[in-house]
Formats: structure tokens, sequence, C-alpha cells
């Protein structure tokens, strides 16, 4: 954006509507001399016409000082009107040419910064500081710099695109919704074609109107059309709201020939059509110098909140609010919001959301560079506090401004002039993108690692939401669009069950709880047991040699087996124990039956009915690695042989069992 960030001249072209007028700015050869005409305009804000005449008079000084004074002007008018990239050129020639006043390197930095390149940025205000500049600022200069390196590199989930449709190269600014289907919108331009036929000085472009354009089923926008004379008129209109029966609008005129301040009119619509405007008025005649504008509306229309520099407030521009009166039909004194809000800088272009929390732009909250925008949660009747900046990529390094949310939707509008844009500062589109979740995965044979088709997948939600499917052929499955909605949800808790006929089921757990900052999919595989097996392996069971006795971690195994059971309630098992041919056949036998017996015994004391469990010792008449296979090994790896042979397995009986 063009604009200053100080002064009143911020507030004009942010809003492309100016405090002071024209006719301040009328040629003064006749008074000044170059540079004092220079002067002149720089003070009232005509910093397009003083960048042309500092150029003038440097090129007429011959002192060095003077000139270099003179290209210190030039950035500084560069630097008014937003143009960073001259403003870098012309503070870099003041720096060679021995300026000796160290602001030089602060609003080189700043400019650098607003371009995005920190490291440079960073240098200057180091230098800043070295030529003796006030060290606060600097630090403040640090801060923010550190500060706009985080949030670019914290970014939301936000998406921000171009209404390439609608902007200019000029500027096209404040959008506002001005339909209750969110179609239509309002938005500021000084694009050519403005009511106002003269060129606006300060900016070197036609005075602002303001413009409509509706949004087609396709998501293309009409031809912006400028709204009828009596709205727009030869002064400067802009930045306005609609009540939320679009009934009624209150917007911003700024008078363009004569020394005043902005004010906020009202229009009311008649048969589809805006009527004569009438003043809001907010300004006793002492403050008719004083300004009011971008008046934002609560949802129940009963509460505006506006920017003004009406006295008595923090300092620069701050945000005011006033409570409409039915039954007088008028507007109660204007009440500042206070320091929470507020800062010594200038706070402007509000909007108050659906929720009721309030949107504002500000150069004096901690940034990332011009204005940003913030949101500050409402607290109670009338106040809002816990300030925030919105971020990346809302905000940028350069100026970000007048948000509007549409509706309860987490979309909307802003302005902006970072990089890339079509013109000056530009219309863009925000929107939070919907976290999305899905599930899906294949289902496998454990022992043979093939895909299992028509396995059931049963998916029960802490929301007490339910469903399933069957895996398709090749033993996959998805759960993801279900309709309009979606199968899994935000900050659920989802249970997870897998099985088949003659196989024991799987179970697991996914949870989307605390999942707030992306889309995911969950992806998963299931290697389900079969049942048409003569022996299912679990995590081995250990005892001492010769004994039966259960050893403390062959509990943690039998657990498995525990919970295998109660996953599987209707299975009725044989529990087998076996051991290695080493040792009398008799003894082996009376051991393997002991050792699974043991393990029933543990088993019906965690709680598994005994109907449901039968020991079987099988001794070392089922070995799967012979006496003479073992032999032929190497001497190291025979333990292990042995090892395979000492066992306990399970498998399934029957699926009859009815629980109690």
């Amino acid at each position: 954006m063009k604009t200053p960030m100080q002064g009143k001249f911020s507030w004009l072209v942010l809003v492309a509507i100016i405090l002071g007028s024209s006719n301040l700015l009328v040629a003064q050869d006749e008074v000044y001399g170059v540079k004092e005409e220079a002067d002149h305009y720089f003070q009232k804000e005509g910093y397009y016409t003083a960048i042309d005449l500092y150029k003038k008079a440097y090129s007429q000084e011959k002192s060095a000082d003077e000139k270099a004074a003179l290209i210190y002007m030039v950035a500084e008018s560069y630097r008014m009107i937003d143009d960073q990239v001259q403003a870098e050129v012309w503070y870099r020639r003041a720096i060679k040419a021995r300026h000796d006043d160290p602001m030089s390197y602060y609003h080189l930095g700043k400019s650098l910064q607003a371009q995005g390149r920190f490291q440079e940025a960073e240098e200057e205000f180091d230098k800043y500081k070295e030529k003796g500049g006030n060290l606060a600022l600097a630090e403040k200069g640090l801060e923010s710099l550190s500060f706009a390196k985080e949030k670019n590199e914290q970014r939301t989930r936000y998406e921000v695109d171009a209404l390439v449709m609608l902007n200019t190269e000029f500027y096209d600014i404040a959008p506002t919704i001005a339909s209750k289907d969110g179609n239509t919108i309002y938005f500021t331009s000084s694009r050519l074609g403005s009511t106002g036929i003269e060129e606006f000085k300060k900016t070197g472009e036609s005075y602002e109107d303001i413009f409509s354009s509706t949004r087609d089923q396709k998501g293309k926008w009409s031809e912006p059309e400028r709204l009828p004379q009596g709205v727009n008129g030869y002064d400067h209109e802009g930045a306005g709201v609609l009540t939320s029966d679009g009934q009624r609008m209150y917007f911003t005129r700024c008078d363009k020939d004569e020394n005043l301040g902005c004010t906020i009119m009202m229009t009311t619509k008649v048969d589809d059509k805006w009527g004569e405007p009438k003043e809001v008025v907010f300004k006793s005649q002492e403050q008719q110098e004083n300004t009011v504008g971008h008046p934002a509306l609560t949802p129940d229309d009963k509460v505006m909140i506006f920017a003004s520099d009406l006295p008595g407030g923090q300092g620069g521009k701050d945000l005011w609010y006033s409570i409409y009166n039915g039954t007088s039909n008028s507007w109660g004194t204007p009440v500042n919001l206070g320091a929470t809000i507020n800062t010594d800088k200038d706070e402007m272009f509000p909007h108050v959301r659906n929720n009721g929390n309030l949107y504002f732009a500000s150069n004096g909250h901690q940034g990332m560079g011009g204005l940003d925008i913030f949101m500050a949660e409402k607290t109670g009747d009338n106040e809002w506090g816990n300030v925030s900046n919105m971020g990346a990529p809302i905000n940028t390094n350069t100026n970000d401004y007048g948000l509007v949310f549409e509706g309860d939707y987490e979309r909307g509008y802003l302005s902006s002039d970072r990089p890339g844009g079509k013109g000056k500062d530009d219309l863009y589109s925000f929107s939070l993108p919907e976290v999305l979740f899905a599930f899906q995965g294949v289902v496998y044979d454990k022992d043979g690692q093939f895909p299992i088709e028509g396995a059931y997948v049963k998916v029960a939600g802490s929301d007490g939401s339910s469903f399933e499917a069957l895996t398709d052929a090749n033993g996959a499955f998805i759960f993801d669009q279900n309709g309009e909605e979606r199968y899994v949800n935000p900050d659920v808790n989802y249970a997870i069950e897998v099985g088949k006929t003659e196989y024991l089921v799987a179970k697991d757990n996914i949870s989307t709880v605390g999942l707030d900052d992306e889309s995911t999919t969950f992806v998963k595989e299931f290697f389900i047991q079969s049942t048409a097996v003569e022996e299912i392996e679990f995590p081995e069971v250990q005892y001492d040699l010769g004994k039966y006795t259960l050893r403390p971690e062959s509990k943690d195994s039998l657990d498995y087996l525990y919970q295998t059971l109660v996953d599987n309630p209707t299975i009725i098992i044989e529990l087998a124990a076996h051991t290695d041919s080493r040792g009398g056949n008799s003894a082996n036998q009376r051991l393997s039956e002991n050792r699974a017996k043991s393990c029933v015994d543990y088993l019906v004391s965690k709680g598994i009915p005994s109907a449901r469990m039968k020991s079987k010792g099988y001794g070392e008449t089922r070995l799967r690695i012979s006496d003479a296979e073992i032999n032929a090994l190497p001497p190291e790896q025979r333990e292990d042989a042995h090892q395979k042979n000492r066992r306990t397995v399970f498998r399934v009986l029957s699926w009859d069992y009815v629980p109690n």
C-alpha cells in the first residue's frame, strides 16, 4: 500500500479518504522557493508532489550537506507513500551522501523488512544503534523483525487469494458483505470513473467511491458498479457496513473542499435504492477537524464501533463504540475501547464477527510490519480483550487491514498491499480449509500374509457414532465421505474391531482429539489370525528349568492370551504345553500337563471361565525339530532349536461358548 503509517495521511490513504482539503495543496511558486514549496507539500501530506519538487531542488543545490538532506527527504516521501523499493534506493543514497540523521538506517531497515529481507534489515537496525539512534526504538525494530520471522515460519492454515476479477492498478480496499447470501460485496476504489472528476493530489488518483460486485454460482464476480450518486458524491466515500437486514448502510465520507475531518454517513434503502445520506453526529462543533470513520456493527445492530481521533483517546486513531437508542433513533456518546485494544498509534478498520469477536487493524500492537490484523475476544458487554495477531498468511511484512468474515463461515475478505498484487492495495479472499479426516487400511491373513476379502471393519466413536464396512478383493477399506458428512470427525476417539468367520478379531484405535492443524488420513494394516490351524502362538511363557510355576514375566505373556479371550468372547480353546526331547518321557509329560494347567489357572484367576479352556500336556510327542535335525546343527544353534520345541500354544476348539 502506498501509504504512511503515521499522521493524517495514514488514515487517508488506507481508506483512500483525506483529512484536509485540496485547496491547501495549490501551487506555492509565488510564495516559496522550490525546497520550501516541497516542504510545504510534505507537511500537507502531498507526498507525490513533494517528491518531484525535492528532486528538482536537489538538481539546483550546490551544498553537499543540503543535497544529502534533500535526498533524505525524497526517501521520506517515498516512505510516506509506502513505496518500499524506492524508499530503500533513496535511503541508501542519503547514507552514501553522508546524511547525518541515523534514522536513515532505521527506515532503511523497515523498508527491507517490508520486502522480506530480514537479515539485511537486522544489519541496518544494528547500524542505527551504532550511529547513536534511540536504543528503545532499535530494540522495537528488532523485536518486530523477530516476530515477523516467527509468524512467517509458523503459518496458520488460512489460505489467501487475490480477487483478480475485482482488482485494478488503483486502490481497491475495505470490503464489506452486502447481501444475506454473501454473494454481493461493497468495496472502496479509486479506479477511473469515480463521481469526483478531479485528481486527488495526495495520491495522484481519482477520489474514492463505493463500488458493488456480485458473485455468480460459478464463483465469477460481476463487473464492479459504482453505487449511485447520493451515496457517492464529489468527496471521498468508502469503508461502509450494512445492517443485518441489509436496509441501512453506514459509511465514511471525507469532505474534499474544507479542512474538516471525516464523518460517518447513514443511508436507508427505499424500493431497493439507497436514499440521500445523513450524517451520524459523533462530533461537536469544536471537533469538526477530528475524524470519525470505518463503522462496524455488532450482529444485533445495536452497537457501532468506529475509528476516530476524538479527544480522550490513547493516541493516534482509536476504536470507539456507541450504543443505539431505539427510542430516540440516535446513537449515544462515543466511548473509547480503552488501552487493551487501543495503543499510542493507530487502530482502524473494525469488524465484529457473528460470535462477537472483534477484528481490527493496528500498527501499535506487536506486528509483522506495517498494519496487521488482530483479533480480540468478546469478554463482556461492549468489552473485548486477549488481543492476538492473526499471523501469516492473513498478515504479511507490509500492510493488511479491513478484514470481514462472511457470516458464520471460516472465510471472508481483506485488503492488503502484499507483493504480487495487481495494483496498489488490492482485495483478497481468505478461507480456513476444513480439517478433514479419513481412515483406510488393508486386512491380511497373519500367517499367509495375503489380503482377506470380506473381513468386517467396525468403528465406534466416543461421540456415539458407529459405522462398518467389508474389505474388497484387495483386503482394502476406506471411510471418508459419508454423503454430505464425514465418517471420521474432529475431537472423537474411535475404537476399531476387525474380524471374519474363523479368524480371531483384532482391535485398535485412532483419535482425532487435538488434531486441529491439518487434515489427516489414518492408515492401518491389520493381520488377523486364522483359527483353522493346529497351533496359534503367543508371546513365550517362560518357566524355570524342570518347573511349572509361572515366572513373573510369563504372566505378561499370558495377559496377551487373556485379551484374546476377552476380545473373542465365544471361543473355547485348548491350551497346550510342549517340552523338548531331553529328560524322560513320563517326566516331560507330567511337566507339560502341569505347565498347561498353571496357565489355565492363571487365566481363571483373571476372570476367564474355566469352561472356556482345556489344558493339555503333550510332553515331547510333538517336536517341531527332531533330535536328528538338532544334532546336525552347529553346537551354538542347538539350544535355540530345543527352545522352539519348548512352547505353550493354543488352538480354537469351537465358537459356541455362550457368555453369561
